[in-house]
């Protein structure tokens, strides 16, 4: 999954507002979805098309209103999965009734026989797949259909790749998954830096320059979550791919 380093650039996650967009750059707004009841119990979800509980639909609101003071929102894309979708429709209707534009490339990854298993019992249940799914390749597929390392970081930085490219000097949105979101940081970060855990209903700015330069301004900002202790309450993010 690996990038080349000249398409690197440094890791920043200072708070600030998001301000105004230089016309050869494209600023994409990076979210996740709001929470699921499986989530909470650790089950991977993988592409199973899983609905958001209670508290993921008030996530959903809450980033909504947040995104919604932000300026010149041109675009929101999201995965096509129901998680990622209906918040996506909270924040387009919070941002002046915009289309979401559903791209199944923004799909989290596809982890084969391990989807709809809890995270704890897979090596148990399933050691073949859930070495395939902590291997150190990153060519690695897992059984079941599941997606490689290598083959969700390609789907995922080449679907935002050409997002950037039409929608320079423009601000859009865009509202996937852990995993998916994880590759986009990789793609981004500064050479070794890891985005660790990725709050649901988090925000991250990436901005896509002239030809393939990514960088990252910011990175999960759950600060919208904290008005109304949905963080104390809720799923706070993992580390790995479900």
């Amino acid at each position: 999954m690996a990038a080349s380093d000249s398409s690197r650039s440094s890791y920043s996650v200072e708070s600030h507002g998001i301000g105004s967009i230089d016309p050869c750059c494209t600023e994409i707004i990076v979210v996740r979805h709001g929470e699921t009841d499986w989530n909470v119990i650790g089950k991977m979800q993988g592409q199973l098309d899983v609905e958001l509980n209670e508290i993921g639909r008030q996530q959903a609101v809450a980033v909504a209103e947040r995104l919604s003071k932000e300026p010149n929102i041109s675009a929101i894309y999201s995965s096509d999965l129901k998680r990622a979708l209906v918040t996506a429709e909270a924040i387009a209707s919070r941002c002046g009734g915009l289309e979401v534009i559903r791209k199944k490339g923004l799909r989290e990854r596809h982890v084969g026989d391990l989807q709809g298993h809890v995270y704890q019992d897979i090596a148990k249940l399933n050691p073949k797949a859930y070495e395939a799914f902590k291997s150190h390749r990153s060519d690695q597929e897992i059984p079941g259909g599941g997606e490689s390392r290598d083959q969700l970081y390609n789907r995922c930085t080449s679907l935002v790749q050409r997002i950037g490219e039409n929608h320079r000097g423009q601000r859009v949105i865009v509202v996937s998954h852990g995993g998916a979101i994880r590759t986009l940081f990789n793609r981004a970060a500064a050479k070794g830096k890891h985005p660790e855990k990725i709050s649901n209903t988090s925000i991250g700015i990436i901005q896509l320059s002239d030809g393939d330069m990514w960088s990252i301004k910011s990175w999960n900002d759950a600060s919208h979550l904290k008005q109304s202790e949905f963080l104390e309450s809720a799923f706070g993010g993992d580390a790995s791919s479900a």
